[in-house]
């Protein structure tokens, strides 16, 4: 029996399954940012039962291990009768997972803005909505943005248990790639770099970004 070696082809395989990690990380961010803003306007509503509501499915999503979301949305839903295709199921568990994180980081943004903004904005006489829109919500980006590019990169690294339902992202790939070499050093250590390629400029990004918007200062 003649073992393959860890060559350009292999990688070349990894690279194809990055894109998927890629793709997989775009679909969360942003099936996750359109469900969490929707929670985070939810967080902050002036009524008690939407609150309650909203803090309700945060709780549990951040709960809960993403790992259990995943089988859930591909084992639960399956046993139901749904049959997903694993990026489907994989999306689905990603955005989700996304969604109770972003939500609560966005509220606390929101929350961020001075007092004096809100009653600045209802001297005005501006509704609910024109505040949100022409006061609150630029001033929240502000604040935001540093924790959302961060949590970004959570989000790409926690894209590798999606190999469990046998979904070929890069650590998929990497472990197949193994199987027919049994190289994990060399193998695992090229794994690991497309992931530090990715993953830390975007935690440089998060960083340069609080420093410039000085997301740490009050207003």
């Amino acid at each position: 029996m003649t073992l393959r070696t860890f060559g350009f082809s292999e990688f070349g395989f990894l690279l194809s399954a990055l894109q998927w990690t890629i793709l997989l990380t775009v679909i969360a961010l942003s099936g996750g940012g359109f469900i969490g803003f929707i929670i985070a306007l939810a967080r902050t509503s002036t009524r008690k039962a939407v609150r309650v509501a909203a803090a309700t499915y945060i709780q549990i999503i951040q709960g809960i291990p993403v790992l259990m979301i995943l089988f859930l949305s591909y084992y639960g839903l399956s046993l139901a009768g749904f049959q997903m295709p694993p990026l489907v199921a994989a999306g689905i568990s990603m955005t989700i997972y996304a969604s109770g994180y972003l939500a609560e980081i966005w509220r606390g943004s929101i929350q961020a803005v001075a007092k004096q903004q809100w009653e600045a904005s209802e001297s005005l006489a501006m509704t609910r909505a024109q505040q949100y829109r022409y006061v609150i919500l630029p001033q929240a980006l502000r604040i935001a943005l540093p924790s959302t590019v961060g949590f970004a990169v959570q989000v790409v690294k926690n894209t590798s248990i999606t190999s469990i339902i046998g979904f070929v992202e890069l650590a998929r790939a990497g472990q197949l790639i193994n199987n027919a070499t049994f190289q994990p050093f060399r193998v695992f250590l090229a794994v690991a770099a497309l992931y530090f390629v990715v993953c830390y400029p975007l935690s440089q990004l998060s960083r340069l970004l609080e420093r410039r918007l000085h997301a740490g200062s009050a207003y």
